[in-house]
């Protein structure tokens, strides 16, 4: 089984982001692994482990990403692609799986796995949409990995009333949810060996694509403005008698918060 699998790189939420005139302060900021993407890379090298998969990490974006590729590879993942294209800058869903698209065509891939969405956007959409664009059965939401045989999987998926197994059939595209796995802490030997891995770095052409073939010029979508959070007002304390208590905030409840 070869599994092509995928890397974002995104600004680090758990830091405070400033927004000023509408953009994000870059000044200060870090970039990491998506949270969900790592889940993604777990999942492909314990498929590795336990059924002698191959193993292939693809990255769309800037120089750091190498950065990222080589923590992937001290995690276990065996081969990696970087596509790096200016073209590339304000990519949206869409182009993103255009591009993987093209990724997938080249390498003969039997599962593509995603994380769930990206946790600056939150969208949940690219690996969706690749499946779309190759004509493959697509799982979201996964929680959940079983191989039956060289050509089935037998995954679970969280849904809305519970846990849906499907049994699908290769080749394949799944989106993994951060619940179903807990990724692995790099070991030193791991990390030092991953220095020495060399990486596919390619631009659209050398991907045998072009901008206009996978609609860079006109994003389906695009981001207006960012707008800070409101500051939420100091909460009330109240201490005393519960019954007076309980009478005071029933009436700031009818009174203020207009909510009775």
């Amino acid at each position: 089984m070869k599994i092509l699998t995928t890397v974002k790189k995104v600004v680090d939420v758990e830091l405070t982001i400033h927004v000023k005139d509408g953009a994000i302060v870059e000044d200060g900021l870090q970039y990491v692994i998506n949270a969900w993407d790592e889940n993604a890379v777990e999942t492909a090298v314990r498929l590795k482990e336990k059924n002698g998969a191959e193993t292939t990490l693809v990255s769309v974006g800037g120089g750091d990403n190498t950065d990222m590729i080589r923590k992937c590879y001290a995690m276990g993942i065996e081969n990696g692609i970087h596509i790096d294209d200016p073209a590339l800058e304000k990519a949206d869903a869409a182009i993103y799986a255009r591009v993987l698209q093209k990724v997938y065509e080249k390498g003969n891939y039997d599962l593509v796995i995603t994380g769930k969405q990206a946790q600056d956007t939150d969208a949940g959409q690219t690996g969706i949409i690749l499946a779309e664009y190759l004509g493959l059965p697509c799982v979201s939401n996964v929680i959940g990995v079983e191989v039956v045989d060289d050509q089935h999987l037998k995954v679970s998926r969280a849904g809305d009333a519970g846990t849906e197994i499907v049994e699908l059939t290769l080749p394949a595209v799944i989106t993994v949810d951060v619940s179903i796995n807990e990724p692995r802490l790099p070991q030193m030997r791991g990390i030092m060996m991953a220095k020495k891995k060399p990486i596919n770095k390619m631009d659209l052409a050398a991907l045998g694509t072009s901008p206009d073939e996978i609609g860079a010029a006109a994003p389906k979508s695009e981001v207006i403005e960012f707008m800070a959070s409101k500051t939420r007002k100091a909460g009330q304390k109240f201490e005393g008698d519960a019954a007076e208590i309980t009478a005071k905030v029933v009436q700031l409840l009818a009174d203020e918060a207009k909510v009775l």
